[in-house]
């Protein structure tokens, strides 16, 4: 076996799930200030589905997008944003972590993850994986989770009692939302479809509506927090009715007609959450004090990332969707 190489996902144009391709590349070596881990699971998120065919990029921001991470190709050949896996190697400089531990994150800005080792730098969005969970479960929270604290939290400082609602409620991001709004101590609606009603009162959600029937927008007045995560699903301007005067839009998934009006208007809320050790940190005490618990829809191996992808399209999953690779002696 060749020691200097590793399998991965690949992919050198954008486009369908067609042009993801699995090939042997070479292994990645950790710097100074790095970890080398050995994979073993990792997601498909709405981020590396954007990364490969733009599918769910916000109108306005496709051209934006490009030319960030790669005009007419992409800069980045392997993608893969969350991971989970065993340290298997750590570099000169690092103190925080040691081979053999058992660790998950995020790196959006890295990606690199749908391959059987990936490095990481040690003192960002990395954490040890608390006992118990196994890798699949970890690896399904950084990017939801994160991002639904850093809104409901840091962004919109969700009190204690306040009425939130949560636009897609059975996404990747918003399985999070409902469950952190309740640790807030917030009141919570959860939007969904019909097959999703069960999963979102299991998560704790105070009511739950059903868009297939029922428009949340016409209770005027209601929220003090709107957290939409659905691409193309609404603008503040279509929401603005169902929040209380002073009430907060967290456009999660907004396009860049959001991103302008909040500039000038305060009620609307975007942004990127950074990924942080301290964030993870945040995390996993709730992830230890079973505030939060991972939702997976379904799960693959390594080979079958192009299904997985192709399955995440079609806008109806549940939660996450795990990639799982096997332990090298097992391969």
């Amino acid at each position: 076996m060749n020691t200097t190489m590793m399998r991965a996902i690949v992919y050198t144009e954008y486009g369908s799930p067609d042009v993801l391709r699995l090939e042997e590349v070479e292994k990645p070596y950790p710097s100074p200030d790095e970890v080398l881990i050995q994979v073993r699971a990792t997601t498909v998120t709405a981020g590396d589905v954007n990364l490969r065919g733009f599918s769910f990029v916000p109108d306005g921001l496709k051209l934006l997008t490009r030319l960030v991470f790669g005009l007419r190709r992409p800069r980045q050949a392997i993608l893969g944003t969350e991971v989970a896996g065993e340290i298997v190697a750590v570099g000169k400089n690092v103190t925080r972590f040691k081979v053999g531990d058992a660790v998950f994150g995020i790196g959006s800005d890295r990606l690199g993850a749908y391959a059987e080792y990936v490095t990481r730098k040690a003192e960002e969005a990395l954490a040890l994986i608390p006992q118990g969970m196994t890798f699949e479960e970890a690896v399904s929270v950084p990017f939801g989770a994160m991002t639904a604290y850093y809104f409901l939290k840091d962004r919109a400082n969700l009190q204690a009692g306040q009425h939130v609602l949560v636009n897609g409620a059975s996404g990747g991001v918003g399985v999070y939302a409902v469950q952190i709004a309740k640790v807030l101590g917030a009141e919570v609606t959860a939007v969904c479809s019909t097959r999703n009603i069960a999963i979102a009162r299991e998560l704790g959600a105070d009511h739950v509506i059903d868009y297939t029937c029922e428009d949340f927008k016409i209770n005027p007045a209601l929220y003090n927090v709107i957290i939409d995560t659905v691409v193309g699903a609404m603008t503040f301007k279509q929401a603005k009715t169902a929040l209380k005067s002073d009430g907060l839009y967290l456009a999660v998934a907004g396009g860049i007609g959001e991103m302008i009006r909040s500039v000038w208007n305060k009620r609307i809320i975007v942004g990127t959450p950074p990924e942080t050790a301290e964030l993870m940190n945040a995390l996993v005490a709730m992830l230890k004090a079973g505030q939060i618990k991972p939702v997976i829809d379904r799960t693959y191996v390594l080979e079958e990332t192009t299904e997985a992808h192709r399955y995440v399209e079609t806008r109806r999953k549940r939660g996450s969707v795990v990639i799982t690779l096997a332990p090298m002696d097992e391969a």
